[in-house]
């Protein structure tokens, strides 16, 4: 997939704390500088940080927004998308992105991580979840880092091997 516009989904908590939303700001400055386009819920928190992060860059920021006003998003989102739906969207934040950055995270992130993996859209976490599987064996299927230039690194090489993200994609249970 080299030829074409890279979406990386930016997804966390909407309520982040300072150490969060400085990370969720530097892995939206280097989607920007990647040249990818950020996907976000286009509310407060994680989103608002990595929109701010990508503008300071001079990126591109699209938000899938819960409500029915544009006006809901943050300040640095260029496309409001409207919904209406609620936290379906958050299904269609991820299915916009051809990988999806975990930033933090509350149960809205959670949810996010697993329509993601139902769908086999990478993850890449930074601060999140861990899951176990019911064996008790760490499930990899998220692919865990530990800084912002790891996150956008390993995304932009995910995003390269991965599927266009609005195929169709059988849900995986």
């Amino acid at each position: 997939m080299t030829d074409k516009k890279i979406f990386i989904s930016v997804i966390g908590e909407s309520h982040a704390s300072e150490k969060i939303a400085k990370l969720a700001e530097e892995v939206g400055v280097l989607i920007a500088k990647a040249g990818a386009t950020l996907v976000c819920g286009g509310l407060k928190g994680v989103m608002e940080h990595a929109c701010k992060g990508a503008k300071k860059a001079g990126g591109t920021t699209i938000g899938i927004l819960p409500g029915s006003k544009r006006e809901e998003a943050n300040p640095y989102i260029d496309y409001p998308i409207v919904t209406g739906i609620g936290y379906a969207r958050n299904k269609l934040v991820v299915k916009t992105g051809h990988v999806v950055i975990a930033v933090g995270g509350s149960y809205g992130t959670l949810s996010e991580i697993c329509f993601a993996l139902g769908y086999e859209i990478p993850v890449v976490g930074l601060k999140t979840w861990h899951f176990v599987h019911h064996s008790g064996m760490v499930d990899h299927k998220v692919n865990y880092v530990e800084t912002p230039k790891e996150a956008v690194e390993t995304a932009m090489k995910l995003a390269r091997e991965a599927k266009t993200p609005l195929e169709s994609h059988e849900f995986k249970t």
